[in-house]
């Protein structure tokens, strides 16, 4: 019997901010080719000391991952499973550097240290004193999702009852330039928006976005995790296919959805797949967010967070709403589809509870 997995608590932190009630309200789209993330304050989860050695990706994890163990009212969770796509490239580039500078002699351990890909798990957990299920995927612009899929196997299983997962990503000056000379960040003299964009290349940004995933519902679920599904490689003449055969796994078929979440980027090389996508399901609310976030390899993890908001919440803002179609019923299914410059391709359905 397949078992709940239920969204009881989210937490993030993005260029608009952190998570909050108001978050879509207050948000404005960028406009830049790289967007840092607006930092909260660390002072009550990190002390001075500690967060001095700490890169933007640890600060930005442990605090949207105590958001999200907050809102579930959880205070250790039974395991910790993370995705992050470049993993803390602040670091990697200072300890690089400092094998430059110093000749390969008398390096620092530390840099090194906090570089590797799983040290925001690893931190979350000594700080929290978890000391059960740690795992982080590195898998490109899906590493969310496995970390996703990993997490609901684990509740499947009953090997875990409450499970903290999310994707983080940081901005790095020298990485992202690179980003850039091969035309996957739009030139910094480039100021659009999604909305407008004529150009190739996305708009990035840092974010870090966590959940709490539970077997039991409560009286603050958001919605329930019902599936998940992932494709490396896929043609744009399958992807109608590939969608029907995820629906009928599940019992549903194209009318049963009753929004889409799509991760348009503003990049006009790739976008078209989700033009293809929206064909599969007409007349339905077509709902967008990297416009307010950016685009990262775990920038899907917020787009789950839009969507359970708005399953919860039962809420359209205008701001992130693609086409003009009003539903005139609830939004009880809600399906969302990422891919990055035609790969990794990702499909996800919320339910509501």
């Amino acid at each position: 019997m397949k078992k709940s997995r239920y969204i009881n608590g989210i937490g993030a932190v993005t260029a608009q901010g952190i998570w909050r009630t108001d978050f879509f309200t207050e948000s404005q789209p960028l406009q830049q080719a790289v967007n840092a993330a607006q930092q909260p304050s660390y002072r009550e989860l990190i002390s001075p000391a500690m967060a001095r050695r700490m890169s933007r990706g640890i600060k930005m994890g442990i605090y949207a991952a105590q958001q999200a163990l907050d809102e579930a009212q959880i205070d250790i969770p039974d395991a910790i499973i993370t995705g992050t796509g470049l993993g803390c490239s602040e670091d990697s580039e200072k300890f690089l550097r400092n094998i430059l500078d110093n000749d390969e002699e008398f390096l620092t351990p530390t840099a090194f240290i906090q570089s590797t890909h799983n040290t925001v798990a690893a931190q979350i957990a000594l700080r929290l004193g978890c000391k059960g299920y740690n795992f982080t995927y590195v898998n490109r612009s899906v590493s969310f999702e496995s970390a996703l899929l990993d997490a609901s196997m684990q509740l499947q299983d009953a090997e875990a009852t409450d499970i903290l997962v999310g994707g983080v990503d940081e901005v790095s000056d020298h990485t992202f330039r690179l980003l850039q000379l091969v035309g996957h960040i739009k030139p910094s003299d480039v100021h659009e928006t999604i909305h407008d964009s004529n150009s190739p290349g996305a708009n990035y940004a840092e974010s870090a976005t966590f959940f709490t995933l539970s077997q039991q519902k409560t009286a603050y679920s958001y919605c329930e995790v019902q599936d998940i599904n992932l494709q490396n490689k896929l043609s744009q003449g399958d992807l109608a296919a590939f969608t029907k055969e995820f629906l009928e796994r599940n019992g549903l078929h194209a009318g049963d959805i009753d929004a889409l979440v799509l991760g348009y980027n503003g990049d006009k090389e790739f976008d078209g797949w989700y033009d293809i996508f929206e064909c599969i399901f007409p007349s339905i609310p077509s709902i967008y967010y990297k416009h307010l976030i950016g685009q990262c390899d775990t920038s899907s993890a917020f787009a789950v967070a839009t969507a359970a908001k708005l399953i919860r919440e039962q809420i359209i803002p205008a701001i992130i709403q693609r086409n003009q179609v009003t539903l005139d019923r609830p939004l009880r299914n809600v399906l969302l589809y990422n891919q990055f410059r035609g790969e990794d391709h990702s499909l996800v359905l919320l339910r509501s509870c």
